[in-house]
């Protein structure tokens, strides 16, 4: 039986994350018919369904904002209704100083409200969500994907669509292309986050710390949950890592329960909590040193959430291929080097590089050839600060509200 037709689109974003999110808006607010393929049920990725409801920082930590249009839009849409914890007055409220002694603009939000709040500005602004759907192949004909595979309740249908988003965090669509991929060496710590209630409230418990790149090791690193690294790229591991978490959860609420009875699981995460797995070989690699380092094809800058200081300006050949003309990368998957990578997986950058590669897939069916300097030209015109020179001194001291 031949492959059922799902549908014709401008654009097909694979991914819900905050990358996908990012990219489905932007190319919808260019007046383009896009398509958004998630494989669960909730959007936000690991931002919400792993729980890892941590919005870091939009700002360089020496009072200078850095991450502008759908990463800021993003963020206050996350705490539209409060936040969590980390509510930065002096960034949101203008109360207090931006200065390297004051707060980030970062905060903490709550991953179900962020979800549905998210889903209806998709909606509102016309793109079609599949959730569900799991892109399983790609077809290429002449160096573009002619359709997308997509597997869900219904079985196995074709998507056709001028241009393609990879968010899928693990790069799976430029893998499935035949794209250059590298996977992340290093390998990824057990992670066990959960929420809790008690009588003090709601609460997230940080079990097992996200991973440091071997060029950033201290010597003071958490002890990990477990001694074995994760690629998470095989679905038996990914099972036994999961099974590993929710044991590591109930053990730490054991534990937790013994000085507070009160204390109840509110709440696991329903992806495995990884970080980085696979990403594009694309044709630009950043490198980690090339902070305050200015690129004529930026298409948005990011902060170092680790430390105060970096900025990083994103180029744009850094999200595709030349050999899969129509392919252009979002979120954790783009063309960095290793110790980067760990910067770039952020929500921030994932809302940056997002946005751009929606932009640009609302333009053209070939980003080898799209004209950068219109691109910017458009991310500019949705808030967008492209280089580093258009951004105010460092280190301002004056009250946020001047």
């Amino acid at each position: 039986m031949s492959d059922r037709f799902i549908g014709t689109y401008d654009v097909a974003v694979c991914g819900g994350g905050f990358a996908g999110i990012s990219a489905a808006l932007a190319a919808a607010r260019q007046g383009k018919r896009v398509v958004l393929l998630e494989k669960q049920y909730l959007l936000g990725g690991l931002g919400t369904a792993g729980l890892i409801t941590i919005f870091l920082p939009l700002c360089d930590g020496y009072g200078r904002q850095v991450s502008f249009g759908l990463a800021e839009e993003l963020l206050r849409l996350s705490v539209k209704y409060g936040a969590e914890d980390k509510y930065p007055e002096n960034w949101l409220d203008g109360v207090g100083t931006r200065t390297e002694k004051d707060k980030r603009y970062e905060v903490q939000y709550n991953a179900q409200l962020f979800a549905l709040l998210a889903e209806q500005l998709l909606l509102d602004s016309g793109v079609e969500i599949l959730y569900g759907s799991y892109v399983v192949d790609a077809e290429v004909e002449a160096g573009k994907i002619t359709r997308l595979y997509v597997e869900n309740k219904s079985g196995r249908g074709e998507v056709f669509a001028n241009s393609v988003v990879d968010a899928t965090g693990d790069c799976d669509i430029a893998h499935f292309a035949g794209a250059p991929t590298d996977t992340f060496r290093q390998g990824n710590l057990l992670a066990a986050w959960y929420y809790y209630t008690d009588g003090d409230g709601y609460k997230l418990q940080m079990q097992g710390a996200s991973d440091t790149p071997e060029r950033e090791k201290t010597g003071r690193e958490q002890t990990p949950l477990v001694a074995r690294r994760f690629g998470g790229l095989d679905g038996r591991e990914l099972s036994e890592m999961t099974c590993l978490s929710h044991q590591k959860i109930l053990e730490g609420w054991l534990k937790k329960r013994k000085s507070s009875p009160e204390a109840v699981i509110s709440t696991v995460a329903t992806i495995p909590q990884i970080r980085m797995t696979r990403k594009i070989v694309g044709e630009y690699e950043l490198s980690y040193t090339e902070e305050h380092t200015p690129f004529e094809d930026s298409v948005g800058m990011v902060s170092n959430w680790k430390r105060r200081g970096p900025v990083y300006e994103v180029p744009f050949r850094t999200l595709y291929s030349k050999q899969v003309k129509n392919l252009i990368c979002a979120g954790r998957c783009t063309s960095v080097d290793e110790t980067l990578w760990d910067v770039m997986r952020v929500i921030p950058c994932c809302a940056v590089t997002g946005q751009a590669a929606g932009t640009a897939a609302a333009m053209t069916d070939d980003f080898s050839t799209l004209d950068v300097a219109r691109l910017q030209e458009v991310l500019r015109q949705s808030g967008v600060v492209l280089h580093e020179r258009d951004l105010p001194r460092e280190g301002a001291t004056s009250k946020a509200n001047a």
